[in-house]
């Protein structure tokens, strides 16, 4: 099938919304949510074998070549299912976030939407999404528990993954030849070895590559750290469960490394960017960093293919695992649509279709169909596919549990990323940085 648009795609615009409420931010909009949702029972529903035109609405974030492929994917649906439009919307991740807020509130929801894994709850625990187990069109049997089970809450399932993906270590193995340091095992090495391995890199070229770089307000790389304590950021029911203590140990760690040299001094993140080719460790001035690893494919590209990726330090040799499946970006049908059955079938088709994902590609993650995954290996690039091994590989291990990010997480983030920058100034302790960051959270999650 190829991947030229028959149904192009749309950025989501003014034209589009001009039937909203203008102007309603995020945290306005979702606040509307709670009065304007619609219970699942209250929507007379289309039957799921009506052969009536049927239009649904279908909207995510991303770039205009996520759109192509998923729309290259969609016309394959179009093609079994004529008496279905499908319209489609696309967005920015920042601008998309807030507008689809105000459908929702505003009573105008998409049939089947993209759905950020802090946005989940504030939906979810309104009412405003389907419980996907209840929708038999909805195959949910290709998936594995730790793939499902962070997304079902309060017993109902209210997402699932539109692709896989974790977090991994990349390390540029043309720096450790030019000074003869060894590549550590990736299944064996600790946070020691990491700093070890990060100071002599710095002291080897004199200061001129960083050992290694990765935000210390990223929060899915403290999700990692936070259960090799023994503990969770956020617990089941919804509360912040980790300590002052391990989280002043986050940020004591780093700033240990930068002052031995190991880790970049302040200021260095300032020009930041997310393109692979314009990453530190692409230009040379960082050897490692952490990445998503549904990112591998460019961040080796960049580097000249030289890359190794392994897994987070601390797996073996911590009180117990942190790494985990996780997901950025969920699928949510709501329950404000009379088509719940046919955006299901949709849905399945994109979730459990090896045809649909040799169409799509890798552009979103690992398919959460093991199966699916597996069996897209040989359409792969190289760089893909290590990315997928690594992804299937952790699924047949004992993780952690994970859970879906409370309402109020995106706040609890945003001060997170406030201390760190003040941490690495100095301007504030890492022991006043941690009783901030929890102060914080435990105000946020009991209001």
């Amino acid at each position: 099938m190829s991947a030229r648009l028959s149904h192009p795609s749309a950025p989501l615009s003014r034209r589009g919304f001009n039937h909203l409420v203008v102007g309603a931010g995020a945290a306005g909009a979702v606040g509307l949510t709670a009065a304007c949702a619609v219970e699942p029972d209250e929507v007379a529903q289309e039957p799921a074998d009506s052969d009536e035109p049927i239009e649904l609405n279908f909207i995510w974030w991303g770039a205009a070549d996520r759109a192509e492929v998923t729309e290259a994917a969609l016309d394959l649906y179009r093609a079994d299912h004529p008496n279905v439009t499908i319209t489609t919307e696309y967005q920015d991740s920042g601008p998309y976030k807030d507008k689809l807020a105000t459908r929702i509130a505003a009573g105008d929801a998409p049939d089947l939407m993209a759905i950020r894994r802090d946005q989940l709850r504030e939906y979810g625990d309104r009412g405003a999404l389907t419980d996907l187990r209840t929708m038999e069109a909805m195959d949910l049997s290709g998936m594995s528990e730790p793939v499902l089970a962070p997304w079902d809450v309060e017993g109902q399932l209210i997402g699932v993954p539109a692709g896989l993906n974790t977090i991994g270590f990349i390390i540029q193995t043309t720096v450790l030849d030019q000074y003869g340091i060894d590549l550590p095992d990736g299944d064996t090495w600790t946070w020691d070895d990491l700093a070890e391995m990060a100071n002599a890199i710095t002291a080897a070229s004199g200061a001129t590559i960083y050992g290694t770089a990765y935000e210390m307000a990223t929060v899915a790389n403290l999700y990692v750290w936070v259960r090799q304590q023994g503990e969770d950021l956020y617990t089941e029911d919804g509360q912040f469960g980790a300590s002052e203590a391990t989280i002043q140990s986050w940020f004591d760690f780093a700033d240990e490394m930068r002052v031995a040299g190991g880790f970049p001094p302040a200021g260095f993140f300032d020009a930041t960017t997310s393109a692979p080719e314009a990453s530190y460790i692409a230009l040379g001035r960082a050897a490692s960093a952490i990445i998503p690893t549904n990112n591998f494919k460019g961040y080796n590209e960049a580097c000249g293919g030289t890359l190794a990726l392994l897994r987070i330090p601390g797996e073996s040799t911590s009180v117990r695992r942190g790494q985990s499946i996780d997901c950025p970006h969920l699928w949510s049908i709501s329950a404000q649509s009379p088509y719940q059955a046919q955006a299901a079938d949709l849905l399945s088709f994109l979730t459990n279709e090896l045809a649909a994902w040799e169409a799509m590609g890798t552009t979103r993650g690992v398919p959460p169909n093991s199966e699916v995954a597996e069996g897209l290996l040989p359409e792969l690039e190289a760089d893909d596919v290590t990315a997928t091994e690594y992804i299937l590989s952790l699924q047949t291990e004992d993780l952690p549990p994970a859970f879906a990010d409370p309402v109020g997480a995106t706040e609890i983030q945003s001060k997170l990323a406030d201390v760190a920058v003040e941490v690495e100034f100095a301007r504030i302790t890492s022991a006043d940085a941690a009783a901030q960051l929890v102060a914080t959270a435990n105000d946020v999650l009991a209001g």
